[in-house]
């Protein structure tokens, strides 16, 4: 099945990732190596999977957290890192889906083979007095493109704000969307470094507000846009000139370098307002698998990532998960 039209054109392929089933709800992120391959996260647990291209599974490790929510590979010194985001709550089959009591929000990085070697830590700072620190996702200042290695970390599900750390993870500082005409964040859940240009520039997915704002690295305001076409931009990736934005309610937004839409991918947005989505209810009211999952229409895109070959691969936030891989014609 192919979606898409003019000089985007993709075959729909949702059956590439050799991957188990499961009953764990899908709530992670997604990444490529400079290899090629693609990590992804087991949708019951926090176990990192490593595919090739073909879907094949090469290696999978726990990570000892509680989700993999928002998946960031750096380079550094000629080796790659990931650093994940994890919101601290699990949905699992054997609580009806509901979080469990536990609560625990971090960001850690790992060498790709599963070896901890750094923790960021929640700031001491008064807003911790009244929220909690559910960090969504991160982005790295690489000094591989000419940054100084200071790390983003947005607190997308707890204080709606993003914290600044040094290289070392020496706290810096913390915005909240109230630094610039937009106003506060309102779930921020994916923060993007853009180096397409000259001025690299930082995304920020303002989710429930329907918008994307754009800061400096310094952490000053530039713009806001997207309020007139987005509904819920939750992810970011770049290839080349466009980047691609994933929509948590159902579609792909491919934006030029100048952030104006070109098309959408998959659009789905109807299956959003059915009750239970991005899963179905039951007669009951119970939380189930969602019965209206359609190849070629999205129904809940959480992360994205590009491979240099102008492929997207989705991952969907839903019970089961669904890996999908668009390929480029």
């Amino acid at each position: 099945m192919q979606i898409g039209n003019k000089e985007n054109i993709y075959e729909w392929d949702e059956t590439w990732a050799k991957t188990p089933q499961s009953d764990g709800w899908s709530h992670h992120g997604l990444t490529i190596t400079e290899s090629g391959n693609i990590i992804s996260c087991n949708q019951s647990k926090a176990t990192i999977q490593t595919f090739d291209k073909s879907g094949n599974l090469l290696s999978s490790w726990d990570t000892g957290l509680k989700e993999a929510h928002g998946i960031t590979i750096v380079k550094e010194n000629n080796e790659e890192y990931l650093w994940i985001a994890d919101n601290g709550r699990k949905r699992h089959a054997h609580i009806g889906y509901e979080y469990d009591d536990t609560f625990h929000g971090h960001v850690a990085k790992f060498t790709l083979d599963g070896n901890r070697v750094m923790d960021i830590n929640k700031p001491d700072i008064p807003i911790y007095e009244s929220s909690i620190y559910s960090p969504t996702w991160v982005a790295i200042n690489e000094e591989r493109y000419g940054g100084n290695g200071d790390i983003w970390v947005t607190d997308g599900y707890g204080s709606n704000s993003i914290h600044r750390y040094d290289k070392s993870g020496n706290y810096i500082s913390t915005i909240n969307g109230n630094e610039g005409s937009a106003g506060h964040f309102d779930c921020p859940h994916s923060i993007f470094i853009d180096v397409r240009k000259p001025d690299h520039e930082l995304y920020i997915a303002d989710r429930s507000n329907g918008r994307v704002q754009v800061y400096d690295l310094e952490g000053k305001f530039k713009r806001v846009f997207g309020n007139e076409f987005f509904t819920s931009p939750s992810g970011f990736a770049t290839q080349d000139n466009i980047m691609v934005v994933a929509e948590l309610k159902a579609r792909l937004v491919i934006l030029d370098i100048n952030d104006k839409p070109i098309q959408y991918l998959g659009s789905n947005i109807e299956v959003s307002k059915v009750d239970g989505w991005p899963n179905n209810l039951d007669e009951k009211g119970n939380i189930i698998p969602s019965k209206l999952i359609e190849s070629g229409k999205f129904n809940s895109p959480h992360g994205l990532a590009i491979d240099n070959n102008n492929n997207i691969y989705i991952a969907e936030w839903l019970i089961g998960g669904r890996l999908i891989k668009l390929i480029k014609k």
